[in-house]
């Protein structure tokens, strides 16, 4: 019949083929340039041998159906033209039109999961039979696209224009049960007969002559456009609409798009929906979303090697309880590794049980988690206040004050308590892993394990490599931060890392613009425009302002040329007159509740005060200004980070900073914004601002770039 290096048609008995994805090199299925060219081939094939085919069962060779596209060609895809990229669409739309018209039934057994262009084949058929945990879905909006492949247009006919905004608003996959209540599935099976139950279906399917036209008639039909059919499209753009960011332009173009192509002929919605899929894809936003897939496929993989040399950790223990001992004990227990909390208080070890109890007892009133998985969680949490049962632990995290004397002392005591093979990390945020190293006996046995707060929701970990860490250290580190459900960035060190290196210089350019007069609110409200989630006067009061002076002076005494502040630090003056920022309720900005016990927020007078004491009178600047000034500093400390190894990647700069910081997602990270300026335009924009000093000065590296006309992806 057919036989390709993706796709192959193969017979069987009673007049029925199976068409079978097996992409070979591939651990699953990707809808790739060769298997969409197989995939045409074989359906050629069957349509020119249509009077001897009866029946097709479309199923996977692997655990999985179609994962979907193969993202990694959409950069190259997205460099083309309009007219180009919609030609590319309409491909694959054609063969999926021609298997949707073959003159035989059609039934897909989907197991594992169908997602995108998966799910986009599988409605292509006239049934689907669905394993009992699969699950099915339309995740191109988190790419900052729509469906390419008829997947909105076969959707919204199939379920409804509403629940298939829901459906391609959220891109979250549904599961098989969900599927069938909807009509998506026509039957659900066990797992590991999937296949034998969908080639059943397809025989009983002939053999009772079930009208199959009619399904795809169904499904091709157009809605009619009345007065009841507009009211509904208000309504469900009404519903959304206002929920949805103009920096995100994809969830806007496909509300639009579920709720005008319905009535439409159904070439003529397929036509709708592959342009809208070439203008979205065109967007910085696409280009940006689909690099930060790309970016964590280049995480995934370099764990993976990681990891090859690593010990499995079966027990761990975390040195000093509180809020982040607390949270790390949450998170290892939570995850499977029980671990012991050892602190030298008792009311320390209080906090820490209460801190962890509290993120459960959240969850517990979101309907996240009953309190038997509670009481599971916290039995795998061991309070202490000594070292009994560190000897048989095989890794140690050391969470204690940020102050580097004490955590040499504590972390020399606790070596002589563990196994020659425990890795032992501090989760200093500052601090030389280097200088610590030297209290320790086996420095090579020890490295930073940086986490953020609060460490149940932020995913990123920095993994800290000392001059004399090992590498099986190293890959022990990233395999427990993976188990832990963490994402782990591998980062030399340097003062500050790599996050908090990055982060200091865009604080010391808005130091900068309050001593020139910009209002604390005014650049807040800019820089959340630009898409950060808070503005720097509230970020710095959420991380408290005696942990941003004490980290902005290491970062100042490690690059001194650059980093140096010109006048008055604010931060360092509001905490001399004792304002800590929410920890107490005031800092850049005063919190509370007022009469009715609302929240309010609003801009501190004494902040103000110290401001205007600093400023001769305020400057004229724009809100664009306003971001270049903010943003250089940040890109150009990433673009030394990358320069002096401190991360191997443009790849990690990016996600440490998406993942550690907020950075807005749709700009796809410090260098993929400049790449997205144009490094010639970013050049320009510090090149205006270089006599503000030293974190304005374009690096040699960059201009040896800017040179060879070569971008950082």
């Amino acid at each position: 019949m057919y036989q390709g290096s993706a796709v192959r048609l193969q017979p069987l008995d009673g007049g029925l083929v199976e068409l079978v994805l097996d992409l070979q090199g591939e651990s699953v299925n990707k809808l790739n340039q060769l298997t969409q060219d197989e995939m045409q081939q074989a359906v050629t094939w069957l349509s020119s041998h249509a009077s001897e085919v009866k029946g097709l069962l479309i199923s996977s060779a692997k655990f999985l159906f179609i994962a979907g596209a193969d993202i990694s060609e959409f950069s190259s895809l997205f460099n083309h033209s309009h007219a180009e990229i919609e030609k590319w669409a309409w491909k694959y739309h054609n063969t999926l039109c021609e298997l949707e018209a073959l003159p035989f039934p059609t039934v897909a057994a989907v197991n594992g999961v169908a997602l995108g262009g998966g799910l986009e084949t599988a409605l292509s058929a006239d049934y689907r039979v669905l394993a009992e945990d699969a699950k099915i879905g339309l995740p191109e909006v988190t790419l900052g696209i729509c469906p390419g492949w008829g997947g909105s247009v076969r959707l919204t006919r199939l379920v409804g224009a509403e629940t298939a905004v829901d459906w391609l608003l959220s891109g979250k996959p549904k599961p098989a049960d969900v599927a069938k209540s909807l009509g998506l599935a026509d039957a659900v099976a066990p797992s590991e007969s999937v296949r034998e139950e969908a080639l059943l279906f397809l025989q009983k399917v002939i053999a009772d002559g079930d009208d199959y036209q009619a399904k795809r008639d169904f499904k091709h039909a157009a809605q009619a456009d009345n007065e009841q059919w507009q009211q509904i499209c208000e309504s469900i753009r009404e519903q959304y609409g206002k929920k949805l960011s103009p920096h995100y332009p994809a969830p806007i173009a496909i509300l639009s798009l579920a709720t005008s192509h319905p009535v439409l002929s159904f070439r003529d919605a397929l036509a709708a929906e592959a342009q809208c899929f070439a203008t979205l894809a065109l967007t910085d936003a696409a280009k940006s979303l689909t690099g930060l897939f790309m970016n964590d496929q280049v995480l995934k993989r370099k764990s993976k090697a990681a990891m090859k040399l690593a010990h499995h950790v079966d027990k761990s223990a975390v040195l000093g309880a509180g809020i982040m001992g607390g949270g790390i004990a949450y998170q290892s227990a939570s995850t499977g590794t029980p671990i012991i909390m050892k602190d030298i208080r008792e009311e320390a070890l209080e906090l820490g049980l209460n801190t962890a109890g509290g993120i459960m007892d959240k969850a517990i009133q979101r309907g996240r988690m009953d309190v038997a998985g509670k009481d599971k969680v916290l039995s795998n949490i061991t309070p202490s206040l000594a070292y009994d049962g560190f000897e048989g632990v095989g890794y140690v995290v050391e969470a204690v004050v940020e102050n580097p004397k004490v955590k040499a002392a504590v972390l020399s005591e606790t070596e002589s308590h563990i196994s020659d093979t425990t890795v032992l990390a501090s989760n200093t945020s500052t601090i030389s892993i280097t200088e610590l190293a030297n209290s320790l006996k086996k420095p090579e046995r020890f490295c930073g394990m940086h986490f953020f707060n609060p460490v149940h929701q932020m995913p990123l970990v920095e993994v800290i490599r000392g001059e004399k860490t090992n590498e099986e250290t190293i890959a022990t580190t990233v395999a427990y931060a993976n188990a832990m459900r963490k994402t782990p960035i591998i980062v030399n060190d340097c003062p500050g890392f790599l996050v908090n290196r990055v982060l200091f210089p865009y604080f010391n350019g808005f130091n900068r613009l309050l001593l020139d007069g910009v209002g604390i609110e005014r650049i807040d409200q800019v820089m959340e425009g630009f898409g950060w989630p808070m503005g720097p006067a509230y970020l710095a009061d959420v991380i408290g302002l005696d942990t941003m002076v004490h980290a902005d002076q290491v970062l100042q005494a490690g690059y001194p040329q650059r980093m140096k502040h010109d006048g008055d630090v604010i931060i360092e003056v509001l905490l001399a007159q004792g304002a800590l920022g929410q920890k107490n309720g005031t800092g850049f900005y005063e919190y509370g509740k007022d009469e009715s016990g609302k929240r309010f927020k609003k801009v501190s007078p004494a902040a103000q005060a110290i401001i205007n004491e600093r400023v001769g009178s305020g400057m004229d600047i724009s809100d664009e200004d306003i971001i270049a000034r903010m943003m250089i500093p940040m890109c150009l400390e990433s673009v030394r980070c990358l320069d002096e190894g401190i991360v191997e990647s443009p790849a990690e700069t990016d996600m440490g900073l998406i993942l550690g910081l907020g950075f807005p997602r749709f700009r796809g990270g410090p260098l993929r914004y400049i790449d997205t300026l144009g490094l010639d335009v970013f050049a320009k924009q510090v090149r205006r601002f270089e006599g503000l000093g030293g974190l304005y000065q374009l690096p040699e590296s960059y201009l040896q770039r800017l040179d060879a006309g070569q971008r950082f992806f």
